[in-house]
């Protein structure tokens, strides 16, 4: 049986707007992982967490080894997890990292990783999905004002909003070069998007998403209520940010390439149900349905 569905959307002419009084943002204590109740409380009231630098010189450039590995893998050519920009032909994603790589897969099962979703979410977790995004110099496109939660809600069939995201710097993270924005306090507001989802969906939203977009007058009422937050940083830092967050990404022109590892953990206790918004659901590297708990 499906749950009560408290996030509509899809459905309507026009936009909605739902604020979110059943999901905390942040379901864990204190004590229950590394962050502190200060962090804690700036992630409930923000949506995100920000750490400095997150991984140490030897496991940052390890993890850039991988990374490069991935990139130069000629096996996974023509592979459905390989998303390329629409006009450079050049990789802008790569998905399901935690199971084509046995390095990403054990760091982040890191108390430092795994550690900080658990506390966040309040209990035991599992990767919902994971990918390396990659924003070539001189084209990388840009990620369009979104909801994470919106679309996996639609068309993954995720109930509630118990799901946390880390994004981890594997290169600079300049302002110039395609840096995540994020509305501060934007999680507390869901807005419902217009528009049906057409059948594989998924094909076209990884390259450039249409469907499950909100509308410009929400983003306007957004942006002035919240403002924008723009998170840039050395190599080795990290944001965690709730799934509900509005947040985006400019296009990148300069020269130099912006990756970031990108890991969606979800609460055990918010399984996912048949989709909200869709007839079928994604494939599992988009929406694991095949789940181990992280120990």
């Amino acid at each position: 049986m499906q749950s009560t569905d408290l996030y509509p959307t899809r459905r309507f002419k026009e936009p909605r707007l739902v604020y979110r009084t059943e999901d905390p943002a942040v379901w864990g204590r204190p004590g229950d992982g590394p962050l502190t109740e200060e962090q804690l409380g700036t992630h409930e009231l923000d949506g995100f967490t920000a750490i400095e630098q997150l991984l140490e010189p030897d496991e940052l450039a390890a993890a850039q080894t991988e990374l490069n590995h991935l990139l130069q893998d000629r096996s996974l050519d023509g592979d459905e997890r390989v998303i390329r920009e629409r006009s450079t032909d050049e990789i802008r994603s790569v998905f399901d990292v935690h199971r084509l790589s046995s390095h990403f897969a054990e760091l982040i099962r890191d108390e430092r990783i795994a550690g900080i979703a658990r506390q966040i979410l309040g209990s035991d977790v599992y990767v919902h999905q994971s990918r390396v995004n990659y924003k070539p110099g001189f084209g990388g496109a840009p990620f369009e004002w979104h909801s994470d939660f919106e679309t996996w809600h639609a068309e993954d069939g995720m109930p509630r909003m118990r799901a946390v995201s880390l994004s981890l710097a594997l290169t600079e993270n300049y302002h110039f070069n395609g840096s995540l924005m994020i509305m501060p306090g934007s999680h507390q507001t869901f807005v419902s998007c217009v528009g049906a989802t057409p059948e594989d969906n998924h094909k076209a939203s990884l390259v450039k998403q249409e469907v499950g977009t909100p509308d410009h007058d929400s983003l306007r009422m957004l942006a002035d209520k919240h403002g924008i937050h723009q998170f840039t940083g050395p190599a080795g830092s990290a944001i965690w940010f709730d799934s509900n967050c509005m947040h985006g990404s400019n296009g990148n022109i300069t020269p130099f390439p912006r990756s970031n590892l990108f890991i969606v953990f979800n609460s055990v206790e918010n399984a996912l149900e048949a989709p909200f918004a869709a007839e079928k659901h994604r494939p599992e590297y988009l929406g694991s349905r095949d789940w181990q708990v992280l120990r």
